[in-house]
């Protein structure tokens, strides 16, 4: 089942870290390598929860997850740019999900409320080595638009990823 979260009362932030624990111990030994493992992945975690509640929530940006037997499973920042442009971060899927179509149908949920809403025009960055991000990508609909990614909200380029996209049908 697919849920929106569009303000910060609705985050639960403990279910949402559980989704992101791998990417959270990763940036914690890349951001805090003087701080135990432990500690470390703490202050991600927070800083990642205080970031989507004070930050990312702040009006039409949204968070879609996938919920699968009460578990939180996969999600997606939806960042709205402008009217009928939006951008994505961070689609990821639980360790313990993977390789069963969830990132794929939170991907294709969230699509399809979008186009509830008129024609719309989604772009994302993946990571060139990422095979089962663009696989996944490609399945719902978008295609390689650049060869170099590019972060709409900050206007950076990422050499090692390909910028997607996908618009309404």
């Amino acid at each position: 089942m697919l849920i929106t979260i569009s303000n910060p009362e609705e985050l639960d932030g403990e279910r949402l870290m559980g989704i992101y624990r791998e990417s959270n111990e990763e940036n914690a030994e890349d951001q805090y390598p003087d701080l135990d493992g432990t500690e470390a992945v703490e202050k991600i975690r927070r800083g990642f929860v205080e970031f989507i509640k004070k930050d990312f929530l702040n009006g039409a940006n949204r968070y879609f997850v996938w919920e699968e037997d009460g578990v939180w499973v996969s999600a997606l920042r939806l960042y709205f740019v402008r009217e009928g442009f939006y951008y994505i971060e961070a689609l990821e899927t639980h360790p313990d999900y993977r390789r069963r179509g969830y990132g794929a149908r939170v991907l294709s949920e969230t699509l399809k409320v979008l186009e509830k809403t008129g024609p719309f025009e989604v772009h994302d960055c993946v990571s060139r080595t990422n095979e089962a991000s663009l696989a996944t990508h490609r399945k719902c609909g978008f295609v390689i638009d650049s060869d170099v990614g590019v972060n709409y909200l900050s206007g950076k380029r990422n050499e090692r990823a390909y910028g997607m996209r996908c618009d309404s049908k």
